[in-house]
């Protein structure tokens, strides 16, 4: 169990606060869930009396208590100025999501979180303020806005992740860059991000959940790790390949959707920079995946433990997700 059992009512209210989020008919309702989701995430990354942790929490109370009073103070400038009003509603959300160029705080909280908390941070804790974000996609200005952001985006969250050596650093690096995905599939209007949200969801929970079990923080930690066998560093390497993107893992189908959709609408220029981070961060992928490809050198593999498949079927069932796109052409095939 990733948290214990007294801690199920500040999930339940963190789901809560969404939904009210989401739901409100007014941008003050849409503030009060957006603060009941904040003030129920605190307590669940200061599960422990630890300083590491202590820190994270200040630091996200800090600069979501910024964002929140950015959010509520344009909501009611809207009774005045409308315009004005939604753009800087719409720079609270960005401050928010994380999104460049305010994305410097979120490295440094997820530095101090464990696993459960990062994929929380990652996934729950954004989608709120996405649904939020695609109801101001109402005038044109605000929609080259979020292209440009989106760009932006794409660059940090590439260029950021490069020669960094802890994990948790380079999820919230890669975050960043597939916010810039989700940010261009909400400025076309689409409900198409959800379900990129989705599959980047679902992708991210088979990886935290693997380096949770295996207690690792840094590369070197996962080099090092007990549990490590020729399975998991397989594994382990799909996963990163699939959260990169890369064809035929399942990360690539929601891509592959967005890049048609993005040439239809002749967004070329966004599609070129989003293409080019795309490339950065599958290369810092690579990166922890060359490690595992030297280790399985019979030469090299002082470290490997030879284990059975059985005692590794829920590592399986974790992430056989990342395979369903290997098994796309095969359905397409059939047809």
């Amino acid at each position: 169990m990733f948290f214990p059992m007294s801690y199920i009512i500040f999930i339940f209210t963190l789901i809560l606060g969404s939904i009210i989020s989401i739901s409100s008919s007014s941008w003050f309702g849409a503030w009060v869930g957006l603060e009941l989701n904040m003030m129920s995430f605190i307590p669940l990354i200061s599960l422990k009396m630890n300083s590491y942790y202590s820190e994270a929490a200040l630091k996200y109370f800090l600069i979501q208590a910024l964002g929140s009073a950015m959010f509520i103070s344009s909501g009611f400038l809207s009774l005045l100025f409308l315009f004005i009003s939604y753009i800087f509603i719409f720079l609270a959300l960005l401050l928010k999501l994380a999104s460049a160029p305010f994305h410097f705080w979120f490295p440094q909280v997820m530095e101090g979180l464990n696993w459960p908390q990062v994929f929380l941070l990652s996934t729950i804790q954004k989608l709120a303020p996405m649904i939020l974000l695609s109801y101001l996609m109402i005038n044109i200005i605000l929609i080259k806005m979020i292209i440009f952001f989106s760009i932006l985006s794409a660059i940090v969250g590439a260029l950021g992740g490069l020669n960094l050596l802890y994990l948790r650093k380079i999820i919230a690096f890669s975050s960043i860059n597939h916010m810039s995905w989700m940010m261009i599939a909400i400025s076309t209007g689409d409900i198409f991000w959800l379900f990129y949200f989705i599959i980047y969801s679902l992708i991210l929970l088979s990886i935290t959940s693997m380096f949770y079990n295996l207690q690792t923080f840094t590369l070197s930690n996962l080099m090092q790790s007990d549990q490590n066998s020729i399975l998991h560093s397989i594994l382990i390497s799909f996963n990163f390949l699939s959260l990169g993107g890369l064809p035929p893992f399942t990360g690539f189908i929601p891509k592959w959707m967005l890049i048609q959709m993005m040439v239809n609408m002749n967004l070329y220029i966004p599609l070129f920079f989003l293409l080019l981070s795309a490339l950065i961060t599958l290369y810092f992928y690579l990166r922890i995946i060359i490690m595992f490809i030297l280790l399985l050198n019979p030469i090299m593999n002082f470290n490997m433990k030879y284990k059975s498949l059985t005692s590794n079927t829920s590592l399986l069932l974790k992430t056989s997700f990342n395979f369903i796109g290997l098994l796309m052409p095969i359905y397409f095939l059939l047809i």
